[in-house]
């Protein structure tokens, strides 16, 4: 057998081991925050050696930001145009909606975030990463489907990035800090909101009607 066909063998047990270092180090950064997280424990969930991970990442923060990208392209599929779902823009911001406050409302995300935010305060660094990683990734892929709504004429948007805070917060609102608070949100509450953020979305954003003549 050719050297070359060795390597093409060998790949994909090297991208299952990945696979598997980067879902052991989520659980772990998700359970116990990055400062408890410990490379040792994360080889051993993942079923490789230290070496394994270092060479694959390098260090413990490219492997926690490894581990963020993985969880939030959870999200992420969502505002992928190819994988939208059919309907108006309407419906497409309903389902983007729904998708992320579910997603953000997770008993886990929310476990990681508090974790993440009070490790941030002895090492900023971390926060940092957490943001380029998650949210500020979301926002440009979210800001790309704002911007290819506006130019299929669905839209009228100038500053997609401002927009797209806007959407977030609004479909956020106060449901997201009392979730964050221990206070129960009922789905009827939940789909209330989303309904009326789109609402004043579409009143601000929507792209005027064609005129007949």
């Amino acid at each position: 057998m050719s050297p070359n066909v060795k390597k093409r063998l060998g790949r994909p047990s090297d991208q299952a081991k990945r696979e598997a270092i980067v879902e052991a180090a989520a659980q772990s950064f998700m359970n116990v925050g990055f400062a408890a997280t410990s490379i040792e424990q994360v080889a051993a969930d993942a079923g490789v050696s230290k070496v394994t991970i270092y060479n694959h990442f390098g260090d413990k923060r490219a492997l926690f930001v490894a581990a963020v990208e993985r969880e939030c392209q959870k999200m992420r599929g969502y505002f992928t145009i190819d994988v939208m779902p059919a309907g108006s823009i309407r419906d497409r911001l309903t389902t983007i909606g729904k998708a992320m406050f579910a997603f953000l409302s997770r008993p886990e995300m929310i476990q990681f975030e508090r974790r993440i935010a009070a490790e941030t305060e002895s090492e900023p660094a971390v926060g940092f990463a957490f943001l380029e990683a998650g949210p500020w990734r979301m926002k440009e892929d979210f800001s790309a489907f704002l911007q290819h709504a506006a130019e299929c004429g669905e839209l009228n948007v100038d500053d997609t990035y401002l927009a797209a805070e806007q959407f977030v917060s609004m479909c956020k609102g106060m449901g997201d800090l009392e979730h964050r608070f221990g206070s129960q949100v009922s789905k009827e509450d939940s789909e209330k909101r989303i309904a009326g953020a789109v609402d004043v979305f579409l009143a601000a954003y929507a792209a005027e009607p064609a005129q007949h003549a």
